[in-house]
């Protein structure tokens, strides 16, 4: 019987334990994984989130806000400003392309993002929609990817808005702004390809549709809820964002530091995740010692008679350091897929969610040391007992 074979054979002599110490480790490799995988989507998500718009204007309020519910869709709008800002916006020498935003409806759940169609040019260049075409009218409406296939629209198909975001905003709507906006109906010309950014999950039309809802098309008190800006260089965002944020009740924020805060705020929650992974690395490790230390002891008549025969002290040791590692890597491997399927199952809610696109079947950042550091770790977990069982006497280990 070669080594990996009685390795193997004495795994499976004490099977239930084995596979208790296998998902100890299993467990805590497959949480660690899912949270590498999702501190990438948030960073690759705060990367892609933006794109060309280096300047956001709104409401006076918290930068953070502005940045997540203009370009991300998550939460609730800081306010609005007049419609003059972005007008103003639009005539700046400085200024490559300026486009207003009004939200504050969804449907089912997908937030009613009113913006002129150039958008889509600036924002992603040249692609083609998955059907139909964009906008024109005041009523029609394009759909991301993601929330057609979530909602089950296409192409044709008419549809009513709700005030809010959220099913308790929508409880909340009064009598008469629900009937203005059960009065008033979508129909879907074009849905997106698929982006992989935050719009996949939002429902476009034109900008005017908030002031059709709310009749007011032509009032001279017109709002828009934010401002995308696409500078022509450094030095003129830097002129723009002074500029603006001088204004009353504006203000105008450099994107890429509202996005930065929101990621930094996000790792100090990975951190805290962290703390745990820590704890749960330590128990697997316990647990994996302990497991060996009760099969040495039980197999120390089995060593001693190993020793008889003439098998040498370091073959004995390898035994157990065997069994070590291949409970090791038998728990990377389940923990490896578990972590990496859990991520792939929870994709489309997380996304539908916040936004974030978890790369499910991809090596996140990190994944490799992950691996390599387990393994390490098995091996520390396993080398005190199989020392102990190497230095120990054979005719001790027989009487034993």
């Amino acid at each position: 019987m070669n080594l990996f074979q009685l390795v193997w054979r004495n795994v499976l002599h004490r099977r239930t334990l084995s596979v208790l110490t296998a998902a100890a480790v299993a467990v805590t490799v497959a949480l660690t994984v899912f949270l590498l995988l999702l501190r990438d989507g948030v960073e690759q998500g705060a990367e892609k989130g933006y794109g060309p718009f280096e300047v956001v204007v709104g409401a006076d309020g918290s930068e953070s806000q502005l940045a997540l519910n203009t370009f991300y869709h998550v939460g609730a709008p800081t306010g609005n400003v007049p419609y003059s800002v972005l007008t103003g916006i639009q005539s700046e020498a400085e200024t490559v392309a300026a486009f207003g935003m009004t939200t504050g409806d969804s449907y089912n759940g997908y937030p009613i993002v009113g913006v002129d169609p150039g958008y889509f040019q600036v924002r992603y260049g040249d692609k083609h929609l998955a059907s139909g075409k964009l906008y024109g009218e005041t009523g029609e409406a394009v759909v991301g990817a993601f929330a057609a296939k979530s909602a089950g629209l296409k192409v044709g198909d008419t549809f009513h808005g709700a005030h809010g975001l959220t099913e308790e905003h929508h409880e909340e709507e009064g009598e008469e702004e629900h009937e203005a906006h059960e009065s008033f109906s979508y129909k879907v010309v074009g849905i997106l390809p698929q982006l992989h950014t935050p719009d996949d999950r939002a429902v476009f039309t034109t900008m005017d549709y908030a002031w059709a809802v709310h009749h007011n098309e032509h009032s001279e008190n017109r709002e828009v809820t934010a401002v995308m800006i696409k500078p022509a260089t450094l030095t003129g965002a830097q002129a723009l964002k002074l500029k603006y944020d001088a204004l009353d009740n504006v203000q105008a924020v450099f994107t890429s530091k509202a996005v930065a805060d929101v990621v930094n705020m996000a790792d100090k929650g990975t951190q805290a995740a962290g703390a745990l992974m820590v704890l749960c690395v330590a128990l697997a490790s316990i647990t994996l010692t302990l497991s060996l230390i009760a099969a040495a002891n039980e197999r120390r008549r089995d060593a001693g008679l190993l020793r008889l025969i003439g098998k040498s002290r370091s073959y004995v040791w390898a035994t157990l350091m065997g069994e070590g590692l291949l409970l090791t890597l038998a728990g990377l491997a389940a923990g490896v897929l578990l972590g990496h399927g859990a991520s792939g199952m929870f994709t489309d809610a997380v996304f539908g969610y916040t936004g974030i696109r978890l790369s499910a079947w991809a090596s996140a950042p990190g994944e490799g040391l992950l691996l390599a550091g387990a393994l390490v770790l098995g091996g520390l977990a396993t080398l005190a007992p199989a020392m102990n069982m190497y230095r120990t006497d054979p005719l001790q280990l027989f009487r034993g």
